[in-house]
């Protein structure tokens, strides 16, 4: 379909997961005969969101240390939790707790960093979403690996693993340039190239860390991974809050692509990026959430919507992203991001039916002159009704009260999370 248009009683037509047709309605009955046939007449459909930067397992940590900068965050709550707790099953659970938090909100889609990435891998797939799974590599020791060469050893052992996985894509994903290496970064380009995979990382989210980089290295850090030949379009920066025109230019001229975490990055109170300024160079920008331990939503209509007013606040510019453009940005430039746009970030013929039905006829959402703008400015995740990953439904929402998942139960998930958060407790309170 055209580029931004919207097309009114038109029907999507799969078969075997992939988008065939998109058709007037009145012409259905003349082209196909339906096995399973879902009438919308009060939605608006869209691609399935793209969440470009997430820690899904640390959704068990929601809410745990709030309102604290981002390093004391991490060093003094969130790096000792994990060490006491981090282990397959936290990851599998708390990437299960996350998964049906998305879905239920019409992601699809998300682009994971995290330890113990096999039971990442095993908790989306049981679900049923599409996970691109960042490698995470560091120099210190955790309950998942011992040193630099062990993670990336256990990372690569896990994607050739499953490489053949339908929703499972890869990246390597070095956690940020002050916790990694210049022989450690060295070592990741030989084998991204060697395995045609790409990069996902923290990249200058703090004043603090762009300024310890010039000190110890005289260079940004963006600067420093060019240098090292870390720089190109198979690169997600996930953050990019300061940033010197030099640093935008490298981005421009490596056509990396941008995660921008809005909400996160006020809670931790790291800034705001200049998103409008990297638009308006023509960087690919994306929208993620960041975990739910810092934001504390895995909510793309809330990022969408922050992405939007911060964008027009920061630049004093109300024309500066548009709401098709902060749409776009979580859907198409997302699939981008990762290397695939060819199959999911549109509604297009050919590419999968990852969908998303957002239901426009509650009385808060009236009146409606343009669906668009009401998508990014009025509607949540709560008028999210039906999610299809691959064509097939997974997620259902049949009245105000209840979701209903393809492949868990709620009540278990919570039970699951209820679990840690008790152990979770015992441990903050100690």
């Amino acid at each position: 379909m055209p580029h931004g248009a919207l097309l009114e009683h038109h029907a999507v037509v799969v078969h075997k997961g992939k988008i065939v047709d998109v058709c007037a309605q009145t012409q259905l009955a003349d082209r196909y005969v339906a096995i399973e046939e879902q009438v919308l007449n009060d939605h608006v459909l869209i691609p399935g969101l793209i969440n470009l930067h997430t820690h899904a397992a640390m959704s068990l940590m929601r809410g745990m240390a709030d309102d604290v900068s981002l390093m004391p965050w991490l060093e003094q709550h969130i790096w000792p939790a994990e060490h006491q707790f981090v282990s397959p099953q936290f990851a599998y659970d708390g990437t299960l707790l996350s998964c049906a938090e998305m879905l239920s909100g019409g992601i699809t889609t998300f682009n994971d960093m995290y330890f113990f990435p096999e039971s990442t891998i095993q908790a989306a797939t049981t679900i049923g979403m599409r996970a691109h799974i960042g490698l995470v590599v560091l120099e210190f020791a955790t309950n998942y690996a011992v040193d630099a060469n062990m993670y990336i050893e256990k990372g690569t052992a896990i994607r050739d693993t499953y490489k053949a996985e339908q929703l499972i894509s890869f990246s390597f994903a070095p956690h940020a340039p002050y916790t990694v290496t210049d022989d450690t970064l060295s070592k990741i380009n030989v084998l991204v190239e060697q395995l045609d995979i790409g990069v996902h990382t923290h990249m200058q989210e703090t004043m603090h860390e762009v300024s310890e980089s010039q000190s110890l290295y005289g260079l940004t850090p963006l600067k420093r991974f060019a240098n090292l030949g870390l720089l190109s379009s198979r690169v997600v920066l996930a953050h990019c809050v300061h940033l010197s025109e030099a640093d935008k230019q490298l981005i421009v001229d490596y056509g990396c692509h941008i995660a921008h975490c809005p909400t996160s990055n006020l809670k931790l109170a790291s800034g705001i990026a200049p998103i409008a300024q990297c638009a308006e160079l023509g960087i690919n920008i994306g929208i993620g959430t960041d975990s739910a331990a810092s934001n504390n939503r895995l909510d793309m209509f809330a990022e969408m919507r922050m992405t939007a007013l911060l964008a027009k606040g920061k630049s004093g510019d109300a024309t500066a992203v548009s709401a098709q453009h902060a749409l776009e940005m979580a859907t198409i430039n997302g699939a981008k991001a990762l290397g695939l746009e060819h199959l999911v970030g549109s509604i297009e013929v050919g590419k999968m039916a990852d969908l998303t039905a957002v239901k426009l006829t509650d009385v808060n959402l009236q009146p409606c002159f343009d669906v668009a703008s009401h998508l990014v400015y009025v509607a949540g995740r709560e008028h999210v009704t039906h999610t299809w990953v691959g064509g097939q439904l997974k997620y259902f929402k049949p009245d105000a009260n209840a979701g209903v998942f393809s492949h868990v139960e709620p009540h278990e998930v919570s039970q699951i999370a209820k679990s840690w958060q008790r152990k979770l407790a015992n441990f903050a309170a100690a």
